[in-house]
């Protein structure tokens, strides 16, 4: 057990412990309260009722009211507290798995599903929950009641108590035998579920997608196919746990049907009286609910094993982006920037995307990085925010590698805005405070109009209008904008722009550049190139070619010296044209 997933899940419940070792108190207070009514039973029929005392009944029956009273209170106020402890861990324990999660690399991220990282924080965890705050306490309470019921046996008839003691062997044998079967099928549902959920997140959020292509049949096809699956498994699950619980309840069914029979001819002899063996019968199908209990328990240890294991993949992982033990507080950079030597080759791909890059950037100054589709340029730009680390060589930042600097620090002075711009399911606000949290309202007005976004001034219900998952409610320019707003908002000392304004038209990119410009001259940028306008930003242009820098200048001096540039620059400027075309017909 302490080499078991689960049984990590034990320090989630510290803070409980107190409350623990009263809920299992008030278990076994109550359980004595259940198990003493039966003996009460017996003093009333071997007593008063053999006696034709009818008074005597009074105070007994009396006392066993009281008993059930108190097993009643009590049950009420263990499952208030059940409660509490079970939900309080599943808090902490989902606070702490997406807290894991934000800390992860990029390239966690790109490898592993979402619908599998989403069904492990969300079905895990409760799976979780419920066995260890429910689950765990109440198999205490069971074999506390089960020790306790066979003690009171052996008191009543020894040899009853010997024979129901042996006819119950068998179940630790199912109980292996269980074990070994259902943790695989239900590893299997888990991780089937998390599939199931990767689709379905797929599907909306490709929904414009498939309704162009007219391909939501197909889609819809795949998801069957996965319920499907889905559901033979559970019937499988099913299967199992059903026919394990069905012979569990088979044993003390058949165990208290020999004793009925033997019990009968214990009275007839005289060593058992017949209040003797009511009791005893009583407290055997006291047993019946343990042992059927003891079903879904095992059950649900190892649904709760499976999903601890599930869960802890995640925890277990090392974040390949985390602060060094003595990484460096920089509290402003004055924005100098050099990539020496780097390389670079993605985890998931044995292609080396930078091979040697060679890069000063000066502070102060814009350097726009042109290349052809592919050569590595948003690569170059993520190492720069560190959303990876480079395979060799490294990047410094006035005279710091970024792997010593700590990684809060580090990006508290880069803004930076994405070609796919990401926003999230809030208001406009909320959206550009993720750049600065305490921005003042002047901030917020002045973001807006260097990116050209006082449209959200018009919205709805102005900057505190939902714009929905990931912002598709609004044009991809618009996305684009209020993206670059959120860059600038906190007036970085580094800004990194893969192609920010590639979804806007020639005019509004225009404004854009001139507004943008006296945030550039106070702060060192990188502006990924994609379109030949974008320049216009830049004092010196660098071509990657290769996985290296090949070329360095001004746009001027690259246009007349070096052939590569000005065949990719041509290229783009073809496509930017069919491009401004095909929306003047739109």
């Amino acid at each position: 057990m302490r080499d078991s997933a689960l049984w990590r899940v034990r320090l989630y419940l510290q803070p409980y412990k107190a409350t623990i070792v009263l809920v299992i108190v008030s278990a076994f207070l109550s359980m004595g309260a259940a198990l003493s009514i039966p003996l009460v039973a017996k003093a009333i029929i071997d007593g008063p009722i053999a006696r034709g005392d009818r008074g005597g009944v009074i105070p007994l029956a009396g006392l066993a009211a009281f008993l059930a009273l108190v097993e009643t209170v009590l049950t009420y106020r263990r499952r208030i507290d059940l409660a509490k402890i079970a939900t309080g861990m599943e808090t902490k324990l989902r606070d702490e798995l997406y807290a894991k999660l934000q800390a992860l690399d990029i390239g966690f991220h790109d490898t592993w599903q979402s619908g599998q990282l989403l069904s492990r924080a969300t079905s895990d965890i409760s799976t979780m929950r419920r066995f260890a705050a429910f689950g765990a306490i109440f198999f205490v309470i069971i074999v506390g009641h089960v020790v306790v019921t066979f003690v009171l046996l052996l008191r009543l008839h020894v040899p009853l108590a010997l024979l129901t003691m042996i006819a119950m062997l068998p179940i630790l044998e199912l109980c292996r035998r269980f074990e070994k079967q259902y943790h695989e099928v239900v590893r299997r549902v888990q991780d089937q579920t998390g599939d199931l959920a990767t689709t379905v997140e797929e599907g909306a959020k490709g929904i414009r997608v498939l309704k162009a292509f007219g391909r939501g049949r197909q889609m819809f096809d795949r998801y069957d196919e996965q319920c499907r699956t889905l559901y033979d498994t559970h019937i499988e699950r099913v299967r199992i746990h059903t026919k394990f619980v069905w012979t569990l309840g088979l044993v003390p069914n058949l165990t208290l049907t020999a004793i009925v029979l033997i019990g009968a001819l214990a009275v007839g002899n005289g060593s058992l009286t017949i209040g003797g063996l009511v009791a005893f019968v009583s407290l055997v199908l006291a047993l019946v609910w343990p042992v059927d209990a003891l079903g879904w328990i095992f059950a649900m240890a190892q649904e709760a094993e499976t999903a601890a294991g599930r869960v802890w993949e995640v925890f277990d992982t090392p974040p390949a982006i985390a602060d060094s033990d003595d990484a460096r507080h920089l509290e402003r950079a004055a924005g100098e920037i050099r990539f020496e030597d780097v390389h670079f080759t993605y985890p998931a791909s044995d292609r080396e995307v930078l091979r040697g890059v060679d890069l000063v950037i000066k502070p102060g100054e814009t350097i726009a990085l042109v290349g052809a589709t592919g050569a590595g340029k948003t690569t170059v730009a993520s190492l720069l925010a560190r959303l990876h680390d480079p395979t060799a060589g490294r990047i410094l930042l006035d005279g710091h590698d970024l792997r010593d600097l700590s990684v809060r620090s580090l990006r508290a002075q880069i803004g930076f805005a994405f070609e796919e711009p990401t926003l999230f399911s809030a208001s406009v606000r909320e959206n550009l405070l993720i750049g600065k949290p305490d921005a003042t309202e002047d901030e917020v007005d002045e973001a807006l109009r260097i990116s050209q976004a006082t449209f959200a001034y018009e919205l709805p219900w102005g900057l505190d209008t939902r714009i929905g998952e990931q912002g598709l409610s609004l044009s991809g320019g618009q996305r684009q904008r209020l993206a670059l707003a959120r860059a600038v908002i906190a007036r970085p000392r580094v800004l990194v722009l893969d192609d920010p304004l590639s979804a806007l038209d020639v005019h509004t990119e225009s404004l854009v550049e001139k507004a943008l410009r006296p945030i550039l001259d106070d702060c060192t940028a990188l502006v990924v190139v994609h379109r030949p306008s974008t320049i216009a930003l830049a004092q010196r242009a660098a071509l990657l070619d290769g996985g290296r820098i090949v070329a360095v200048g001004t746009h001027h001096e690259l246009m007349e010296s070096d052939e590569r540039y000005r065949s990719i620059l041509s290229q783009e400027a073809e496509a930017e044209e069919a491009l401004e075309r095909a929306r003047e017909i739109a």
